[in-house]
This record gives structure tokens, sequence and C-alpha cells, in this order.
């Protein structure tokens, strides 16, 4: 978090306009979202309140559709999501949840900093058995109650679609476009099953006790249900196979079905991130992004 921004006085009017009366001196910014600002502050009555504040439009569209799934998951997922009592286009508000990121960004550097042992086989483990119990969601629960469900099948044309969405509107290497060709055609990288899925658990969405204990879940923009993988692909980031393996290993004594190529599947997942990039900067329309986007679809021409 940053410290008390230049446009604090704005800040508190925009909340004082949704009935949110706060302490000016106890603001501080986090400017690292993409579509968000985050603002922490206190009220009068010195209960901490998270503010998201949209940076663009178009951010706004699924407000709706992520508060239906705040709603749905809540009670769900035996831990803490946001409780949104603020839900309009030009402000989120709720009160603050229990803990600490596992993860965030350094407000000069931008360098992540990160507030637990990666290589915790503890954490792994909660964490593994946290995914076990969200995948473990009734799919028929989901559909009633509104939420995107996609089919196995969907899955794929979905990506075999912004492929070919993304290959319409920006240069792709062509060592790329192959080795994602090659993925989507291979049934054995592929889960023959959906479940419910967050999308985004890496360690700035988790929150910790101090005795990195998972306290609660943040941002819910993604979820659906889909690919399992999705919510593997940060702990195959972390680099470490023992702790992939652990959460693997707990998510299966915790009742999650697997399937033999999920950890080659992630890699894949993380080598396609270039698409979901390129895909965003489509939607902001920013030529900042588009430009940053190019870059990650043609690495050799920036080398």
């Amino acid at each position: 978090m940053s410290p008390v921004p230049p446009d604090a006085t704005q800040i508190l009017e925009l909340a004082a306009s949704h009935g949110l009366k706060l302490k000016p001196d106890t603001l501080s910014v986090n400017e690292a979202g993409l579509d968000y600002r985050v603002v922490m502050a206190r009220d009068l009555e010195d209960t901490l309140w998270v503010l998201r504040i949209p940076r663009r439009e178009d951010v706004s569209a699924k407000l709706a559709d992520e508060k239906k799934i705040l709603d749905f998951i809540g009670p769900r997922l035996g831990v803490a999501v946001p409780n949104w009592h603020i839900a309009q286009r030009d402000l989120i508000a709720y009160p603050a949840l229990p803990g600490r990121p596992g993860l965030t960004l350094n407000p000069t550097s931008g360098e992540p900093v990160w507030h637990f042992d990666r290589e915790s086989r503890d954490y792994a483990r909660q964490f593994g058995q946290l995914l076990a119990r969200m995948h473990a969601i009734d799919v028929e629960e989901v559909r009633r109650a509104g939420l995107v469900v996609e089919t196995p099948e969907q899955v794929r044309a979905t990506w075999a679609s912004d492929l070919a969405r993304v290959r319409q509107a920006f240069d792709i290497a062509p060592a790329l476009t192959e080795r994602w060709e090659r993925w989507l055609g291979d049934d054995s990288y592929w889960p023959r099953f959906v479940t419910m899925t967050h999308g985004e658990p890496y360690p700035a969405h988790v929150l910790l006790a101090p005795d990195d204990t998972i306290t609660g879940v943040l941002d819910w923009t993604t979820a659906k249900v889909g690919d399992p993988a999705r919510d593997f692909v940060f702990q195959k980031m972390l680099g470490v196979d023992a702790v992939f393996e652990a959460t693997v290993d707990a998510y299966v004594k915790a009742g999650g079905q697997v399937w033999d190529r999920l950890g080659d599947h992630c890699v894949e997942l993380l080598a396609a991130s270039p698409l979901g990039y390129a895909l965003y900067a489509l939607t902001t329309g920013l030529p900042e992004h588009r430009a940053a986007a190019q870059a990650q679809l043609t690495p050799e021409a920036a080398m």
C-alpha cells in the first residue's frame, strides 16, 4: 500500500456519496491491479474497509456476475470471501477480511514481496484441501445459481477461439502458435471433467493468518465451472516440484480428482498466458497494453 494518495479528497467524497464515512488519515492505496485501484481505510467506528475503484468503464460490466458468485461461494468455501456492502459501477466496498495477502508488490519498485514461505508444505497442504472443497461443489447447484458452466469440450473450444481472435489482431511467433496448436490438439493434456474454479488463486488473492493458515480468498471475477487445472497453475508457477506435488497429494486425499498430465497441462496453461493478456489488451483498447501484449507474443523480436 502506498502513502495517502493525491486524490484522497475525491476518494473520501466517493465513499461518502455511498454512505461510507472514512477517516482521512487512514487511507492507503494499492495501484498494482490492472482493473481496480484498491484503497484501504477505516470508518468512524474504526472498522477497516476495502474499496475497489474501477479504472475503466468496461470493468464494471461484470459487477453483477461477480456479486452473484460471491453470494454463492461464500457459504460453501470454508474460508472468508468478500461481503460487498456497496456494489455500484463506480465503487465496490466491503469490510476487510481477516489475514494478509500472501503476495504484494513493492509500491516503489513493483517487485513481488512474499509474506510466506513459498516452499512450505503446510501451505501446499492447506491450499490443496481448499481446492478440493471448492472443486467438490455440485455443478448443478452452480448452474441453478446462474453462474457460468462450461463443458470440457467448451473449455478447449474457448481456447481455440481465443487463439483465432488473437491471431487476427496480433503477430504471433510461429513457435508459440505451433506449441499452442499442439497442446489444443492433444487429448492427453485435457481433463474430461469440469469443476467449480476460482481461476486466479495466486498468493496475492489468498489471505493468511500470522501462522500462515489460509483465512480468505479475494477477487472472484473469473470464477466459473471449467478446467480444474486453472486453480493449480500458480502452484506450478512457484517452480518447486515438491510443493506442487504436495498440493496435488493433499487435494487427492481430500477427495479431488486428477488426471495423468495435470502438471504438464499447467505448464502449457502458463505458456499460454500471453493469449490472456492479448485479450485483455483488446478489451481495454489502450496502446500501452497492446504494445506489452505484442512483446509477449513475439518475444524474439524484443531480444
